[in-house]
């Protein structure tokens, strides 16, 4: 009786134990992200002290913690962080739509035939390594609106990891699938909604999250064109009008949007991964 009592009890206390596990573990993790935040405002905070010191610089001053902040608030309250936002989140989004729409498809097809990807390999691999805002001369000529243009060049910037990530995730598929696929009597359009796209779903969206991050890297500069809106726009004009509290704050806007964008495709990602973490 003594025995069976001692079981029950080790049965109860063992998810109470792997609960406070999980729970310390947690909050140790929470603890390296505050530690590595102080890091960098400390960092930053010793910067803005430095340039306020020294009278050659005094004039920059507001790129400190403090003054960046306080227009931080002042531009969330009012609402102008989000008007200069909206308008570079749509152009992120059409030129993010734009490079899955042919990303996607040209992955597959690279993955699928062997002589689509050694005939591709070469061109796609110059046309890569060259820089997105090398192609604006052309992109303010071919599009009648510099929003285009915008448009134009992150689609060049974001399309290359989809296309890569899509051709490696359909390699990694095992050609079993297909042979019992066909077996089953499945069709082209079965094959592609019930073996492709799931099985190449973490990859493509993988790609997808390096897109976004090399197109929201891109953004800013290529908003330094015609555009009187959006984030790049804003930076600009608060360089030229020497409000370097507001230079600063959009400076952390961009970064608030950039890291959301970020945890919202690496949360993405995890969703579609097979191997699901206890």
């Amino acid at each position: 009786m003594s025995l069976d009592l001692t079981l029950d009890d080790t049965v109860a206390i063992e998810p109470s134990r792997r609960t406070g596990e999980h729970l310390a573990g947690h909050a140790r993790s929470f603890g390296y992200v505050l530690l590595g935040i102080a890091a960098l405002l400390a960092v930053w905070w010793i910067g803005g002290a430095i340039i306020a010191a020294n009278p050659r610089t005094a004039s920059f001053a507001d790129f400190a913690p403090l003054p960046t902040f306080q227009r931080l608030w002042a531009m969330l309250l009012s609402g102008e962080a989000v008007k200069m936002a909206l308008p570079s989140l749509a152009r992120i989004g059409g030129g993010l739509a734009w490079a899955i729409v042919l990303g996607v498809p040209l992955g597959i097809l690279v993955g699928r035939f062997k002589g689509m990807r050694q005939a591709s390999s070469v061109p796609f691999q110059f046309l890569r390594m060259i820089s997105p805002l090398a192609w604006m001369p052309i992109a303010v000529m071919a599009f009648s609106s510099w929003n285009g243009a915008i448009v134009f060049l992150i689609g060049v910037a974001a399309i290359w990891p989809i296309l890569f990530s899509t051709a490696h995730g359909f390699r990694r598929i095992d050609p079993a699938w297909f042979k019992v696929a066909r077996n089953l009597g499945a069709r082209p359009w079965h094959m592609l909604f019930t073996i492709i796209v799931p099985a190449i779903l973490q990859d493509a969206l993988a790609g997808i999250r390096l897109a976004v991050g090399v197109a929201w890297i891109v953004l800013v500069p290529a908003e330094f064109l015609g555009v009187t809106s959006g984030l790049g726009y804003a930076i600009n004009d608060a360089r030229d009008t020497l409000e370097y509290d507001r230079l600063a704050a959009t400076v952390v806007i961009i970064g608030l949007i950039g890291f959301t964008l970020d945890f919202l495709c690496e949360r993405a990602v995890r969703r579609a991964s097979w191997a699901r973490e206890e």
